[in-house]
């Protein structure tokens, strides 16, 4: 008689569905909101992406537009645009750099190369085997290149960690046959 009891109380036990909405509850919605959050950071880093490499494209439209030889007070001002069209909430990095291609060595050259934020200029032996990176131009031709950095931090810790975002950008100068700097010769 006990153990029959006892067999019925868990038998009702089992059957018993009062309170399952609740559990079902604290499972999912940990897990619903974790995937929220997650998509969120997502398409938040896909964004800042974006934005960056519009903002780098930007900088370079402008650059290659001047006539007038760049300086200093150029780039850094051009470091700042960068850092407020891309809503750069960190440190940010810019490098500008006036290519030309050798067509008889098959290799680039450099005229000038300047940055701001704390990255090092480039040298002729860095840009010289750039072939691959940069598009095919005819002798003497000379680009642009703009490279910007910016450390992108995802809002939410779901996965997602501290990234550089790196651009490399090349525009052929528009107005005048190069863009010189300080003074052109």
């Amino acid at each position: 008689m006990w153990i029959a009891r006892i067999k019925t109380r868990l038998r009702d036990f089992g059957r018993n569905d009062d309170g399952t909405i609740a559990v079902e509850a604290t499972i999912i919605l940990p897990m619903m909101f974790w995937t929220f959050l997650s998509v969120f950071s997502i398409f938040h880093a896909f964004r800042t992406y974006s934005i960056n490499h519009k903002a780098a494209f930007s900088i370079g439209d402008s650059i290659s537009r001047e006539t007038a030889p760049l300086d200093q007070a150029y780039i850094d001002g051009s470091l700042q645009l960068f850092e407020y069209l891309s809503n750069s909430q960190n440190l940010s990095s810019l490098r500008v750099t006036s290519l030309y291609y050798d067509a008889e060595n098959d290799r680039f050259y450099r005229d000038w190369s300047k940055t701001s934020g704390g990255r090092p200029e480039l040298s002729n032996g860095d840009v010289a085997d750039w072939t691959s990176r940069l598009p095919v131009m005819p002798d003497n031709e000379r680009v642009m290149l703009v490279e910007t950095w910016s450390t992108y931090e995802p809002p939410f810790r779901t996965g997602l960690e501290e990234r550089e975002i790196k651009n490399f950008v090349f525009t052929r100068p528009r107005f005048a046959p190069r863009v010189c700097w300080q003074e052109c010769n």
